[in-house]
């Protein structure tokens, strides 16, 4: 369902019932996606399905979480996704498995809509994750802020995050108003850390030891109370929106490798669902492009690969010779740095396709992160963006992002059939504009 959809009449509405947590926190960087994978993990490895969402933008997050729980691992954001879409998949999901579980973003109360939001609107308790590390009594005020800020937000239960020893903990519970549950502590150990760098988490496949990592993960969370089953919610039936194929028998060339991998798996299913055959290709290990009517270059990490990419002229003379022809490339974030005549990390500055006009600098500061929209001439379409370089181009802007409160967000470039941008957009969002942008 789009954004905007109204929910179904509770006395029509088929109910399904599913034990469910949504994993929360004050802040970044609490431990939410490793309690998020060690739960996954742990009742996987007890032979139950499992199911987890990510609320929120995010590519990072998810990568590992499928890793975790051996399923795709879908977006859920009341604003980007639309509450009728994210109502249909927890209900779809609650009649495929035996549990679901809800990775928050950011702090608990953070963003508008928030991880508290998605919370209230589908009755799921949430789980708070609270690093310790530096806390003793203070932790129980921190919780039972988090707990009681605002009405209708049910708490199943805290942990304690980056606990020294079984002492902290004691204290750490000691300080806990009576109707917050404690489920345990984490400690503090290495092995349970997962590595980042500037835009988060490295990507699943560069944690050589991610398996072992999710293992020790799930053996600390077993001996805490959040191992246990959580209590079934309620999740309503919401109607699926019917897709028109737009694309039918388009072959669209989905750029995925370790420089190009943050794709929304709702939109590759969507593309699907319209009727496309993805092809994927690496332009970091292809010379050519597979043979296809469209070419869609998602956003990643190619600052991290600059010579080889810069050194694979076969297929920057295949992406020219696409454009040349007039067929159609969407290149988000990282997709769009790659087209450039050049990008400049680490003082290193290194030829690209040299399709668009300009450059960019990589940075270490972050440059912009957000939710985006953009209007077209077939609708809005929505997204999100998170980036740390600059870009200088004498192209003037096709559209302009906004940002859910009408504030200047992020350009969007055209250049004959080419659609580039910082904004990673969310097909499902408007799947008739995607449509558009992609078909020959």
């Amino acid at each position: 369902m789009p954004p905007g959809t109204p929910r179904p009449s509770p006395e029509t509405a088929v109910i399904r019932h599913c034990p469910a947590l949504l994993i929360s926190a004050p802040a970044s960087g609490q431990g939410k996606t490793t309690a998020t994978a060690a739960l996954a993990r742990l009742h996987r490895q007890r032979g139950r399905r499992v199911r987890v969402f990510k609320t929120g933008p995010d590519f990072l997050d998810p990568m590992i979480l499928e890793r975790a729980c051996g399923a795709p691992v879908y977006s859920l954001d009341l604003w980007m996704v639309g509450e009728g879409e994210c109502r249909r998949r927890l209900f779809e999901a609650a009649g495929e498995s035996d549990l679901i579980l809800i990775e928050g973003v950011m702090g608990l109360y953070d963003g508008e809509p928030s991880s508290a939001d998605l919370a209230i609107a589908f009755g799921t308790p949430v789980l708070l994750v609270v690093d310790a590390s530096a806390m003793a009594q203070t932790f129980g005020a921190v919780c039972h802020g988090l707990a009681t800020y605002r009405q209708g937000l049910r708490v199943a239960g805290v942990v304690a995050n980056r606990v020294a020893g079984p002492g902290h903990a004691a204290l750490l519970q000691s300080s806990l108003p009576p109707e917050l549950a404690f489920h345990g502590a984490l400690a503090r150990r290495h092995e349970l850390a997962l590595p980042g760098r500037h835009l988060g988490l490295l990507q699943a496949q560069e944690i050589g030891d991610l398996e072992a990592r999710l293992d020790a993960a799930a053996q600390a969370v077993a001996s805490t109370g959040a191992a246990q089953l959580p209590a079934p919610v309620a999740f309503a039936e919401a109607p699926d929106a019917k897709t028109e194929r737009l694309l039918e028998g388009v072959r669209i060339g989905v750029a995925r490798d370790a420089a190009f991998s943050f794709l929304y798996p709702a939109n590759l299913d969507l593309l699907r669902r319209q009727g496309a055959e993805l092809l994927f290709f690496s332009p970091l290990e292809d010379e050519r492009l597979p043979p296809v009517d469209s070419v869609w270059l998602p956003g990643g990490y190619p600052e991290l690969h600059l010579t080889r990419l810069a050194e694979n002229e076969g297929m920057k003379r295949a992406l020219q010779a696409h454009h040349a022809q007039g067929k159609p490339i969407l290149a988000e974030c990282g997709g769009m740095l790659y087209l450039l005549e050049a990008l400049i990390h680490g003082g290193h500055r290194a030829p690209m396709v040299g399709l668009m006009p300009g450059e960019a600098v990589m940075q270490d500061r972050l440059a912009a992160i957000g939710l985006q929209k953009v209007q077209t001439p077939a609708g809005e379409v929505r997204g999100h963006t998170f980036h740390h370089s600059r870009l200088t181009t004498p192209l003037a802007p096709w559209a302009q992002a906004a940002t859910p409160r009408g504030e200047a967000g992020e350009a969007v470039y055209r250049l004959g059939r080419l659609i580039a941008s910082y904004v990673h957009f969310y097909f499902p969002s408007n799947p008739r504009a995607v449509a558009q942008w992609l078909a020959p």
